[in-house]
């Protein structure tokens, strides 16, 4: 079995890449081709804006796994509508025989933000398409390299005391970087996952101030959080980019999507895929450590 990983130099294809290949070939695309070759491993250049890159990068393939997003650049929704229609033809034309695509959780309702609202259109582009799709739905993943934990850390670490807008009081079910990898692994080529939505959520549901305040205590610090009612996503994104590292692109639409809730209400996965599940405190350490 060839699977191929397009998004394999992010943060999630980073990790998923050599899990997949300790069972299979692999394909590593990514924009610059620049994924590291290893046993099993193949790197390969393409844009998912590109269908011709794609066709290359696709040939052979059993499973793609479709983790790409334009979240930080302009228009980015349309972006991603037309690099999902791409994928899902090219995927077709291939003869691929699964998708996996892994987007955001959000209850399908007119105050979805603008980011979750993208994600769920890519899953309806892709699975409008003729190859079996399974899409895997989460919330804030625990792990370095994530724009939601890397913020939460950074604002720990730089900021005794807080001004923060209510979404800190919105509750979430975070979920470790190593349960993703081990769904996303177990559910490619699994007959029982095809055509399948499921939401991805670790053992804790957790308010963002929680979740401050945990990182605060592994950390050694107590942050003073004090909420306050008008600080718009706006206003909100231009903060979180002076103090921490993630752009104001990028904070913007992840702020607007803190509005939602984002708890996993289906957990069919449990049952399809039994794992033991990293707790908050547990996926917290261990992305520190790394």
């Amino acid at each position: 079995m060839k699977a191929a990983v397009l998004g394999a130099t992010g943060f999630v294809g980073r990790a998923l890449v050599p899990a997949l290949a300790e069972h299979m070939n692999v394909t590593a695309v990514s924009r610059s081709g620049d994924a590291p070759a290893a046993e099993r491993v193949q790197p390969a250049a393409a844009d998912a804006l590109e269908p011709l890159s794609l066709r290359r990068a696709l040939e052979g393939a059993d499973i793609v796994y479709y983790l790409v997003h334009s979240l930080g650049q302009a228009s980015f929704g349309d972006r991603d509508r037309r690099a999902a229609a791409n994928v899902a033809a090219e995927a077709a034309r291939a003869g691929v025989k699964q998708i996996v695509f892994l987007g955001g959780l959000g209850d399908d309702d007119p105050s979805l933000s603008e980011h979750l609202r993208s994600r769920a259109e890519t899953a309806r582009v892709l699975t409008a398409g003729d190859v079996p799709v399974t899409n895997l739905r989460a919330a804030v993943v625990i792990g370095r390299g994530s724009a939601g934990f890397e913020t939460i850390v950074a604002l720990v670490d730089r900021l005794p005391l807080m001004i923060a807008p209510r979404w800190v009081a919105m509750p979430t079910q975070p979920i470790a970087l190593a349960d993703v990898i081990g769904y996303l692994r177990d559910v490619g080529g699994h007959p029982d996952a095809l055509g399948e939505t499921f939401d991805l959520g670790g053992p804790d549901i957790l308010t963002y101030r929680q979740m401050i305040e945990r990182i605060g205590d592994l950390r050694g610090r107590r942050p003073h959080i004090v909420e306050v009612p008008v600080l718009s996503p706006r206003l909100s994104s231009y903060w979180l980019h002076i103090v921490t590292p993630v752009r104001a692109g990028v904070a913007r639409p992840l702020v607007e999507g803190l509005r939602n809730s984002t708890i996993a209400t289906d957990t069919r996965i449990r049952e399809l895929l039994p794992r033991d599940l990293l707790s908050f405190d547990a996926a917290a350490r261990q992305a520190l450590s790394a």
